[in-house]
């Protein structure tokens, strides 16, 4: 068993944009339910909308700097339109309109009557919609070699990209912070415990959950930006699964938390990484193929997911007092 190119591929996952971009996306929804209490369970619409309103915008030959903005407005779009009649829902029946409506956005995107806008099935190929990212970067143009990585500097799966998505990651995480502890973040906290209690003080407890809607959509919007730049903006690849891995590795770290999210991202994907390298050095071709060994992970996610719920619902940084699930 080559055991260094396994820890070599282990430790990749931990800094790889994917990590970054789920972090990102961890993060938004930690705005929805770790602050408020909102059961999202429609991230992936937040991410596929923004990756689609990056991409279409930079194609049209604008600046990552306008995608970035279009995306953004496009997910604060979607989260007025989606909050506006549900955000008075409770538990699982606002989780159960959620995630009906990131299905929703899935469909039409991969749908033959948007081949024209989004590409339909076959989605939006990385060639185009990457350049005017590309043309920010500051590294010289090449390849790097840092210890058992090597990356281009500047293009599709870059230094660059994982530069740039690890200082927002950071940015993200010292903005909620900042949240946790302001007077606007402390009347999110009283709304996920007892809303009210919250209404009776006279706060509108409505408003405070859009702009929590909003401001979690926004980050899940960057999110599928950071997602799809290193590959190709497909519907199917933020499907269901993307929204249940979000909410994975959010409970991993622990809801509530300000590094919570970003742990978690990192430990999933290097466990998941970890069980597919592993497999494939020990169980042999004709016992089980690569794709069932793909399989087979996400079988581990699951239920992981599960056992988290039953036996650590704070996660690992989670406080329980803080935090547990407990839908009203």
């Amino acid at each position: 068993m080559d055991f260094t190119r396994i820890l070599a591929n282990v430790v990749g996952e931990l800094f790889a944009p994917v990590t970054a971009a789920y972090a990102i996306a961890a993060i938004g929804l930690n705005v929805h339910f770790g602050l408020t209490g909102l059961l999202n369970m429609g991230q992936a619409g937040f991410m596929l909308i923004g990756a689609y309103g990056f991409a279409i915008t930079t194609l049209a030959g604008h600046s990552a700097l306008m995608g970035l903005l279009v995306g953004l407005a496009a997910s604060t779009l979607f989260a007025l339109l989606l909050g506006m009649p549900t955000l008075r829902l409770r538990g699982d029946y606002l989780a159960i309109v959620t995630i009906a409506a990131a299905e929703i956005v899935r469909l039409i995107g991969r749908s033959t009557s948007m081949t024209w806008l989004t590409g339909g099935n076959a989605g939006i190929a990385g060639d185009g919609f990457k350049n005017p990212f590309h043309a920010t970067c500051l590294l010289p143009q090449g390849n790097t070699t840092i210890l058992w990585w090597t990356y281009s500097n500047c293009y599709s799966n870059s230094w660059w990209l994982r530069i740039v998505a690890w200082v927002l990651v950071g940015l993200f995480c010292l903005l909620v912070w900042r949240l946790m502890r302001s007077p606007w973040g402390r009347v999110l906290k009283g709304i996920r415990e007892d809303e009210d209690a919250v209404r009776s003080l006279g706060k509108s407890v409505y408003s405070y959950k859009m702009q929590s809607l909003v401001l979690g959509g926004a980050l899940g919007a960057i999110g599928g930006i950071i997602f799809v730049l290193p590959q190709a903006v497909q519907a199917d690849s933020m499907g269901r699964p993307t929204t249940f891995f979000v909410w994975t590795l959010l409970l991993l770290g622990g809801a509530a938390t300000v590094f919570g999210p970003v742990l978690g991202s990192m430990l999933l994907w290097a466990a998941l990484m970890l069980i597919k390298s592993v497999m494939r050095e020990v169980i042999p071709s004709t016992v089980l193929r690569t794709e069932q060994i793909e399989a087979f992970s996400f079988v581990a996610v699951g239920v992981t997911l599960m056992l988290l719920i039953i036996f650590r619902p704070q996660g690992i940084l989670g406080d329980k007092k803080e935090l547990a699930i407990n839908v009203r």
